[in-house]
């Protein structure tokens, strides 16, 4: 697939799944704020427009602006999440008419384009980018359907039900250096860059992330209860949130768990992967296990590291895009598979899932490579570094292929649950020099 074809098409699959995020609502759903935690699903959607009309139609197109006077309203910066539902936003069909206009605009641009010139041209970066942004504000909004109550109004096919019985299986990853990140993926994002080896001591992680299961035999034996399991500030969460159990998770009184997913109350499935747990659980989850949580090197060595050729892969399985056999991801499922539902994504040493299903929380915090530069602008990465954020990575069933890779980093504070957020753990070896 060449360059304009594929950017067609990372553009057209944004658009239509940002559609049916927004049209499956009426226009009190859109304008509503269904937690203080996300925007009201409205200014996502002009936001998106807005991105699009900033850095495609007026910077790499040179073209007028279509509404200068609302630049303001949707930057991200200026306005707190909890404050913009008393902003002047555009209404539903003002908004849906300024994202029409302006994807009209930025096809007229693609037409003209030649992808090359400066670097936010050179290869298209710009649109893939532009796809990445539309695509993980899908996903955000994906997060605000869950929290959203009232009615189903989403349906996916049910993700696969078919796996091994794999939760308490591991692997042994070698010591030695890899090459972590990368210089030479055309749309890769600045905090990916650039490409830098690593050495990695000897380590053993999980060959699929925790699963429900496994979670629940955590909390059976006071998980919750037991503070020396927590770190001090993960305890003081704990017992200041309440929490007792992963997010949308309620007991019936007579020991069944059931979870509500996107309106839809189902009994918990022991062999998914638990979702919507936060760092500190997970944390705690591991410390209960006799392990930690890898960190990001760890988790990007296991995930692209290939042992035979010593080189690393742009997914566990390869380096072709993943398809509906490799994992589980684009909204195609509205939830994530069982573990060992992919045996053919696994990694050359045999590690499962490592894309897709849930993002896995690591113990690492955000911080820049060697040799960072910020690119296209500062606030896409570098005002985050040094900041209180841990590193999730390998993307979610929410999350779209343009915007997931083996080195596609993800971050957010230590508390939050309402993002579609897993993890799988790690031990150090024994008797490994480290």
């Amino acid at each position: 697939m060449g360059t304009r074809e594929k950017i067609e098409t990372v553009l057209t699959r944004a658009r239509e799944r940002t559609a049916g995020l927004t049209d499956c609502v009426d226009g009190e759903d859109l304008v509503a704020q269904h937690s203080a935690l996300m925007s009201p699903l409205v200014w996502d959607l002009a936001h998106i427009g807005n991105q699009e009309e900033l850095w495609l139609v007026r910077d790499v197109g040179g073209r007028e602006p279509v509404r200068r006077d609302i630049d303001e309203l949707y930057d991200a910066f200026k306005h707190s999440r909890n404050s913009r539902p008393s902003l002047p936003l555009l209404n539903p069909d003002e908004a849906r008419e300024y994202v029409r206009t302006v994807r009209d605009k930025s096809w007229d641009v693609l037409d003209r384009s030649t992808f090359r010139g400066r670097p936010l041209e050179e290869n298209g970066f710009a649109f893939g980018m532009i796809a990445q942004h539309e695509q993980q504000h899908a996903e955000t909004m994906l997060a605000t359907h869950q929290l959203r109550t009232g009615p189903a109004v989403l349906a996916a096919e049910s993700a696969p039900r078919v796996g091994g019985a794999m939760d308490e299986d591991e692997v042994v990853i070698p010591s030695g250096e890899f090459t972590m990140g990368t210089s030479d993926d055309p749309w890769a994002l600045d905090n990916e860059r650039s490409a830098h080896r690593v050495h990695v001591p000897a380590f053993v992680i999980d060959a699929v992330p925790v699963t429900n299961g496994r979670y629940l035999e955590f909390m059976d034996d006071g998980g919750y209860a037991r503070p020396e399991l927590w770190s001090e500030r993960g305890w003081a969460h704990r017992l200041g949130a309440g929490l007792d159990a992963p997010q949308f998770w309620e007991n019936d009184g007579c020991g069944t768990w059931w979870r509500r997913r996107f309106g839809v109350t189902e009994p918990i499935h022991l062999q998914e992967p638990v979702v919507h747990v936060c760092f500190f659980e997970a944390e705690a989850f591991a410390r209960w296990d006799g392990k930690r949580l890898p960190t990001e090197a760890e988790w990007e060595k296991a995930a692209r590291w290939d042992p035979f050729t010593g080189r690393s892969r742009r997914f566990p399985w390869g380096d072709a895009e993943p398809d509906s056999s490799l994992a589980n991801l684009g909204q195609r499922h509205l939830g994530p598979a069982v573990v060992g539902a992919y045996p053919s994504g696994a990694s050359p040493l045999g590690v499962h899932q490592l894309i897709g299903d849930v993002w896995e929380w690591t113990s690492s915090p955000f911080e820049p490579y060697p040799g960072f530069s910020a690119f296209p602008y500062r606030e896409y990465s570098e005002v985050f570094y040094g900041g209180d954020y841990r590193v999730l990575r390998g993307g979610s069933f929410g999350t779209d292929p343009v915007a997931c890779r083996g080195t596609f980093r993800n971050w957010d504070h230590p508390i939050r649950r309402q993002i579609f957020s897993g993890f799988r753990c790690a031990r150090d070896l024994p008797g490994d020099d480290r």
